[in-house]
């Protein structure tokens, strides 16, 4: 079943929360100043949406696992990220039915199609495809619900910065590639999870209705309606309740 409308997603997640991971993952520099014809995977976080369960598949922790020294990871790298995507893929093989939110993974230059292609250039056969219809696009969700201008461009950390500020570990698009010229792989992966649990909280915020967005829309509207509504009404709910048990008490 097609989920892809705000009101058909959320009701969806409100359902049946098991059926949804997250996910996000880092990589060597998108553009054409990497050495290779495309950018090594480095990270994948993925998060259970009902749990808040986490699995990392990191360069760092798999380099541990096979004994490659820090300093040796550059050298060894197709044998790291490859046990890294067979890792991933190994656990996508387990949960072929579910659904997979992610921020803007639409393409060869950055998304499934690309872990995809990493994973046969280093010859791991037939990776378990995702269908397209089970990749739902958080930014194009937020768009639907609350129009274009939601946030301010870059969006994800505008959107950040309105609802309590960024992640401690986030990173922006020049720091992950300085980060991997650097080595500095935890902190690439730190910054992966943080955005993961970012995505969480934006569809637990937007399911309540409390998701602050920059919108002028008819939707972003509700939902400030709804929220000051909901706060007036346990307001009006406490203050019944504690005239009732003054009356109680005189009676």
């Amino acid at each position: 079943m097609s989920i892809q409308s705000p009101k058909k997603f959320l009701l969806k997640v409100k359902q049946s929360p098991d059926d949804f991971f997250v996910i996000h993952y880092s990589c060597q520099s998108l553009f054409d100043d990497n050495p290779g014809l495309s950018p090594r995977i480095t990270s994948i976080a993925v998060t259970q949406f009902a749990t808040g369960q986490a699995m990392s598949f990191s360069t760092h922790a798999i380099a541990e696992e096979l004994h490659i020294a820090k300093d040796d990871v550059f050298a060894e790298f197709d044998r790291v990220e490859k046990e890294l995507l067979k890792r991933f893929y190994d656990f996508v093989q387990n949960y072929r039915g579910s659904y997979w939110i992610h921020w803007n993974m639409r393409n060869l230059t950055y998304g499934f199609e690309h872990l995809e292609h990493r994973a046969r250039t280093l010859d791991i056969a037939n990776p378990p495809f995702i269908p397209p219809e089970q990749r739902i696009n958080l930014n194009d969700i937020l768009r639907s619900k609350y129009g274009k201008l939601y946030a301010n461009h870059p969006q994800m950390p505008t959107l950040m910065d309105l609802n309590g500020g960024k992640p401690k570990d986030f990173l922006n698009g020049q720091q992950e590639t300085e980060a991997f010229e650097n080595g500095e792989f935890i902190k690439m992966h730190q910054s992966t999870l943080s955005k993961v649990g970012f995505f969480c909280s934006v569809m637990r915020k937007a399911s309540k209705n409390r998701l602050i967005t920059a919108s002028p829309t008819i939707g972003a509207r509700i939902d400030r309606f709804y929220e000051g509504r909901g706060v007036k009404t346990a307001g009006l709910v406490g203050m019944l309740a504690s005239v009732g048990l003054g009356i109680a008490a005189l009676i």
